[in-house]
C-alpha cells in the first residue's frame, strides 16, 4: 500500500493508494480496497492530491463511497470512533482492545497477518468470546502471535492467568527463553509426568 494509517502502532484504521494528477480521483479505489481486506482496514482512500475518494468498508448499503476535499480528510479520532460504533466497543472493552503491543527494541515486530490475528483475538476476548481458534501454518509465528495476545491481555488486566499448552519440553524451554521471555520470572513452568496416555 502506498500510506497505511495507523490509530496507533499495529492498529491500522485506512488505505490511501496515491496516483498523480494525470489519474482520476477514483483511479486506484479498486487497489485501495484490495489493501484494505488484506490488511484488515476498514476505511480506504484513492488520492490524485486533488482530493480523496472514501469507501467505507464498514457499510454494506448506503453511501459507501464519499468524495473528500483535502480539509475534508477525518481526524485519526474521527476514524477511530467510526471504527468503535462500527464493531460496537464499549469503554470496558476499549481498555483491552487498544492495549499496547510489546515492543522489542531493534527487534521483532509483527507481520501484518499476525497483528491482524492478534488483533482480532484480543477483541473476540475483550466481547467475552469464549472460545477462538487461529489456524496458522508452520514457520507462520504461531508462538509470537500467542505471546502478543498473552502480553497484552496480561498488561490490560483482562486475564491474571494464561496457559501456554505444549506437548514437548524443549518447546516450553524454547519459548520461555525466547518469544515469552519478557515475562520473567512472572511465568511458571508446570509439568505432570503422570498423564493417562488414553487422552
Amino acid at each position: 500500500a502506498d500510506y497505511i494509517l495507523y490509530y496507533k502502532p499495529h492498529f491500522p484504521l485506512a488505505v490511501i493508494e496515491a496516483k498523480d494528477q494525470t489519474h482520476s480521483l477514483d483511479s486506484g479505489l479498486q487497489q485501495a480496497i484490495n489493501y484494505g481486506e488484506i490488511l484488515d482496514a476498514p476505511f480506504v482512500y484513492s488520492s490524485n492530491g486533488t482530493g480523496f475518494i472514501e469507501h467505507d468498508r464498514t457499510k454494506s448499503s448506503g453511501e459507501i463511497q464519499t468524495e473528500l476535499s483535502l480539509e475534508d480528510f477525518p481526524s485519526p479520532e474521527k476514524l477511530y470512533q467510526r471504527f468503535k460504533a462500527w464493531r460496537g466497543i464499549n469503554e470496558q472493552e476499549e481498555k483491552v482492545i487498544i492495549q499496547d503491543y510489546f515492543e522489542d527494541l531493534g527487534g521483532k515486530s509483527p507481520r501484518y497477518f499476525q497483528e491482524i490475528a492478534i488483533n482480532r483475538a484480543i477483541e473476540a476476548i475483550a466481547k467475552q468470546q469464549k472460545r477462538i481458534l487461529l489456524v496458522m501454518a508452520t514457520g507462520t509465528g504461531k508462538t509470537y502471535t500467542a505471546f502478543q495476545i498473552a502480553w497484552r491481555l496480561w498488561k490490560a488486566g483482562a486475564k491474571k492467568r494464561i496457559l501456554f499448552l505444549v506437548d514437548r519440553n524443549i518447546l516450553a524451554d524454547q519459548t520461555r527463553m525466547n518469544d515469552f521471555a519478557p515475562f520473567g520470572d512472572k511465568m511458571t513452568k508446570i509439568m505432570n509426568r503422570n498423564v493417562d496416555k488414553a487422552y
